[in-house]
């Protein structure tokens, strides 16, 4: 499916030496380098700078380490699509799961649902929450995963070229270092905000976080509004790191052990639910209808 070489590749960058990526990979040095020089003749770039130091990537061996992840995570997602494809029983519904996006809710109502669909079975699926794997997994919702439970609204579901059912309507809280001077409070003001740095998404990713800002611009400028581009555990160390605030939800509470998540009295939220395919099978349908009947939506 892909060239094995590549998982030594990302194996060498991540321990910065040959002999430690062999010691992981229980093979000799020898066998290590050898795999790297192919990868590197077979490429015609450079990968890595040998120094006294240890190995560095090239821009070339940074560029390539994004992408092969990406690659080799593909592949694999393809397989598994591959074996589903030959599965007889169709009654699976394939969860979709990442920190930003758990499966916990679903897990909650499994009784209900199995309730209502005594045959169908789940499937979790984790995958990496990064930009690319958004893009991928969120346009082609019912190849290898079928749902996917988080945060979303019309703006986003156009952008990713999905589907979405609300399920409830999470407030926005702040998350926090928990050795931020806010991590004391149970709850937080507007006020309490000021002077900090409130990491925000992008503009127009979402007009639930864009009716805040605007709210924030116009009558409480003395919160520094810091954007970013993508909800992911870069982010969620930044605020930690940073001695940042970071706008979330209380479902967020368990993504990273040192970030406490407060509530805040405002009046902003957004919706919570399941991102699917615009055109689910039967089976997804079957498994929606369920949700919205264990949750009390049905119509």
């Amino acid at each position: 499916m892909y060239n094995p070489q590549l998982e030594t590749f990302l194996r060498v960058a991540d321990a910065g030496s040959f002999n430690k990526a062999a010691e992981e990979l229980y093979i000799t040095p020898s066998a290590v380098i050898k795999q790297i020089n192919l990868l590197e003749a077979g490429l015609d770039i450079q990968l890595f700078e040998r120094t006294h130091r240890g190995l560095i990537l090239t821009k070339a061996g940074k560029s390539l380490y994004q992408d092969a992840k990406y690659i080799i995570q593909y592949c694999r997602d393809s397989v598994t699509r591959a074996k589903n494809a030959m599965q007889e029983d169709i009654n699976i519904i394939r969860i979709g799961t990442s920190p930003m996006t758990p499966a916990q809710l679903l897990m909650q109502l499994w009784s209900k649902i199995h309730a209502c669909c005594p045959d169908m079975k789940f499937q979790i699926v984790p995958f990496e929450n990064t930009p690319e794997n958004a893009r991928e997994i969120l346009a082609n919702l019912g190849k290898n995963i079928d749902v996917i439970g988080g945060i979303f609204d019309e703006t986003m579901l156009k952008l990713r070229n999905c589907a979405g059912m609300e399920l409830s309507y999470e407030s926005f809280c702040c998350a926090v270092s928990i050795h931020h001077k806010l991590a004391a409070k149970d709850k937080l003001t507007i006020e309490d905000l000021y002077g900090e740095n409130l990491l925000l998404m992008r503009r127009d990713w979402s007009h639930y976080v864009d009716q805040l800002r605007d709210e924030l611009w116009k009558n409480h400028n003395q919160i520094h509004i810091v954007d970013f581009d993508f909800y992911s555990m870069d982010v969620f160390n930044r605020c930690e790191n940073g001695n940042n605030v970071l706008l979330a939800i209380s479902g967020w509470a368990n993504v990273h052990p040192l970030l406490k998540v407060i509530p805040v009295e405002w009046d902003y939220g957004i919706p919570y639910g399941l991102l699917h395919s615009p055109k689910p099978s039967q089976t997804v349908k079957k498994f929606l209808a369920a949700v919205k009947k264990a949750v009390g939506k049905e119509q």
